[in-house]
């Protein structure tokens, strides 16, 4: 990372850090040497995800609901807030506690920012821009979003967020900053929880068919998580109020992305069509020309590479 876009910080609150993102987020601000108190309540998180810094020098763990306030009881300078449920099968499973995960959560997360003088980063997402008329989606674009559909609970609780921290902003002069992540995968994900990347690995991997949903053109943009996490903590050592795009601007189809894992896992797996979810986007692919030009961001894993790596980390699961 580029020295002007790093930070030694002293100590770091990441809510959701046992989830995908959030652990590896708490990694590396551990590999940075700061101390890391991880906040999850285990709803989606898994414990497996902190399992390998429990016991490590400045890592601490509390199973906590954000929703409800909550205090550090000691310095803190770096609030990550990345709790919230973010694979279809969480949120559409735990509808309420999504919304009220980027509301509540959200302002007691912005709390303990301000109390301590902290500089906040949210974890906001490309959902924000529902089924989008603009391609590819820039900052400024102000979405397609059904408010009472099927997705609304993830969309509205990141649009919601969003605008809690701008207001906090505006009103108490909080640090705040907001990322909005487009498709991140990479190992730590779960098979089952409804996102293409790890049900089309788990499928290859098993012999099973891939279910490509519709006729399977809907693009999306797979970012690396070793790259998500570049971003978000250059966003986090910059003065950046956002929000601001992290994501691959180069998008794929999910029947290429679909074709590329059977070849990547040498799978005899064939692919198979089944009906399209409602609300599902037709496109997703991000602008990213203020990362590039504000945070000197943009990410470095090709898919190809970094869906290797991800199948590799599947494929040393135990079997179950």
């Amino acid at each position: 990372m580029d020295a002007a876009l790093s930070r030694n910080w002293k100590h770091a609150v990441v809510t959701g850090g046992a989830g995908f993102v959030g652990s590896h987020l708490c990694t590396a601000l551990l590999a940075q040497g700061a101390a890391v108190t991880c906040i999850d309540d285990l709803s989606t998180g898994a414990p497996e995800n902190t399992a390998p810094l429990r016991g490590r020098p400045g890592f601490t763990f509390v199973e906590a609901d954000v929703t409800e306030p909550f205090r550090i009881g000691r310095e803190v300078d770096l609030v990550l807030h990345f709790a919230s449920p973010a694979a279809p099968a969480d949120y559409l499973r735990l509808p309420l506690h999504t919304l009220e995960t980027g509301s509540l959560g959200t302002r007691n997360a912005l709390a303990v920012a301000r109390s301590h003088g902290a500089r906040f980063v949210l974890a906001s997402a490309a959902e924000v821009y529902g089924d989008p008329q603009q391609h590819p989606q820039s900052e400024t674009y102000w979405g397609n979003v059904d408010p009472v559909g099927p997705r609304s609970v993830y969309a509205e609780a990141m649009r919601f967020g969003e605008a809690m921290t701008t207001a906090e902003a505006g009103t108490h002069g909080t640090d705040t900053g907001i990322v909005r992540l487009f498709n991140t995968y990479g190992p730590g994900m779960r098979g089952p929880d409804g996102r293409a990347v790890p049900t089309f690995i788990r499928q290859a991997l098993d012999g099973e068919p891939l279910t490509v949903t519709g006729d399977g053109r809907q693009t999306r943009s797979l970012c690396h998580v070793d790259d998500a996490v570049r971003g978000v903590l250059a966003a986090a050592a910059s003065d950046l109020r956002g929000p601001v795009n992290l994501g691959n601007p180069a998008d794929i189809s999910m029947l290429e992305l679909a074709r590329l894992i059977i070849g990547l896992t040498g799978s005899s797996s064939r692919v198979r069509f089944v009906d399209r979810p409602t609300d599902d986007p037709a496109v997703r692919c991000p602008d990213i020309t203020l990362a590039r030009g504000k945070l000197q961001w943009e990410p470095e894993v090709a898919p190809r590479d970094g869906l290797a790596r991800t199948i590799e980390w599947f494929r040393s699961l135990p079997i179950t």
